[in-house]
């Protein structure tokens, strides 16, 4: 593999634990993500970049043993594509060299503005890891591979889309769907990081004069609500 990708001019960035790997997948310009579902938490991983929008999304190769269950699981992770062990060069090769082609023309066709931030949760089970939707003065949506419970006072973190500026606080989870997605709104959060919110969304744009917008829940979901 090392050979292959040198031979084609690509870097690569060894991790070797699926959490370690998804923050450069998500913030960094990561065109190609090769899992081997031999390492725990591969299928969450996969299903996590799955998530992201064309501009960030990279071209996801899953390496599978021949046999089920371990193929079975690669194909229903949202793979772009499934390699079988023992990895042959040159089918890694087309497959990489086919990921270019594809990535150059998303660039040209897909604006930046869709970019997302991944997004923690500190819930009572442990932290959960998502990536945002939507950001806005009064909260967020994200989209996380589990559903969010509903709970309030959820402390949060996450880097402001295009900026090194993190943002901390609490928000309560005004509703939930099955799917993952979730609505966040601000119940805490500190005078310095609102307005470095204010700032971000002053110059992206987004806000307007109906900006709790982005709290919405989708039309076409089964869907909790907070309760009075």
């Amino acid at each position: 593999m090392r050979a292959t990708l040198d031979e084609l001019g690509m870097k690569a960035i060894h991790c070797h634990f699926w959490q370690d790997a998804l923050e450069p997948v998500v913030t960094s310009n990561c065109s190609t993500l090769i899992v081997d579902f031999d390492v725990p938490g591969a299928f969450e991983l996969v299903r996590m970049a799955t998530l992201l929008p064309p501009p960030q999304r990279p071209n996801v190769l899953a390496i599978a043993d021949g046999a089920y269950p371990g193929n079975g699981r690669a194909f229903l992770s949202g793979a772009s594509r499934v390699l079988y062990k023992p990895l042959e060069a040159d089918v890694l090769r087309e497959a990489l060299q086919a990921d270019k082609k594809n990535r150059k023309k998303n660039r040209r066709k897909t604006p930046r503005c869709e970019a997302r931030t991944l997004v923690f949760l500190e819930l009572e089970k442990g932290p959960l890891a998502a990536l945002s939707l939507d950001i806005g003065e009064y909260g967020f949506a994200l989209h996380a591979t589990e559903p969010v419970p509903m709970a309030s006072s959820v402390a949060f973190r996450f880097v402001l889309p295009g900026t090194e500026t993190s943002l901390r606080g609490h928000a309560d989870v005004m509703w939930s769907t099955d799917s993952g997605r979730a609505g966040l709104c601000f119940s805490k959060l500190s005078p310095v990081a609102r307005e470095h919110l204010r700032r971000w969304l002053r110059s992206n744009h987004k806000r307007d004069k109906n900006s709790a917008h982005e709290l919405l829940p989708p039309m076409d979901a089964q869907i909790s609500f907070a309760g009075d």
